[in-house]
């Protein structure tokens, strides 16, 4: 249930207004733009009631992060552990300043930046929607183009980033992975079906 429809969607377009600035391509889209409405989309078809702090999340999940470049931090896996949990703080912190401008209150903007930030997954429902959001969106738009650019890695390597990918999701965005409502990859099938089962 949204509270006030016309302060969601200026937020919605504001935080699209921040990702349009994305340098970066993505099918003829800024990159970021293109990944905010797949997050969107993806949680109205998984979860079409899902609450105004979990859609707002979703949006703003990636926002502006082209300007924290992976490089900005050592490049270990020390170093990309570091970034990543920097941009949760970033996006979060981006989100509520956006937010703020829209009118929301201090306990909304707290409640989406619990989200962004991926606090609490597992315990806390909406970061773990926001989890399930981007790894539903993970699988039916960028795996196969991720796969694609590691020709490097092995079967075995492919089943762990499978496996640990499926085990951030709930039971229910697993069965909708499995449901027919989401394009998988095809040519990946196989190894998927074989990561899971095993």
């Amino acid at each position: 249930m949204i509270e006030n429809q016309e302060r969601f969607h200026l937020t919605l377009a504001l935080f699209d207004a921040a990702n349009a600035e994305d340098p970066n391509q993505d099918e003829g889209q800024p990159k970021e733009l293109l990944y905010g409405k797949r997050m969107s989309d993806m949680i109205g078809r998984f979860a079409p009631d899902a609450s105004e702090t979990a859609q707002l999340a979703v949006r703003a999940q990636h926002i502006r992060r082209w300007t924290v470049p992976r490089n900005t931090y050592p490049m270990t896996k020390e170093g990309y552990h570091a970034w990543r949990t920097g941009l949760y703080t970033f996006h979060a912190d981006t989100a509520g300043e956006l937010m703020r401008q829209a009118g929301y209150d201090d306990a909304m903007i707290e409640r989406v930046k619990k989200a962004v930030g991926k606090r609490g997954i597992k315990v806390n429902p909406e970061s773990q929607m926001l989890e399930d959001i981007a790894n539903l969106v993970f699988i039916e738009h960028y795996l196969l183009a991720f796969a694609q650019s590691k020709p490097e890695y092995d079967e075995a390597k492919w089943l762990e980033i499978i496996r640990r990918t499926w085990g951030k999701m709930s039971k229910n965005a697993q069965a909708f992975a499995l449901s027919g409502k989401i394009r998988l990859p095809a040519s990946l099938v196989p190894l998927i079906t074989k990561a899971i089962s095993e």
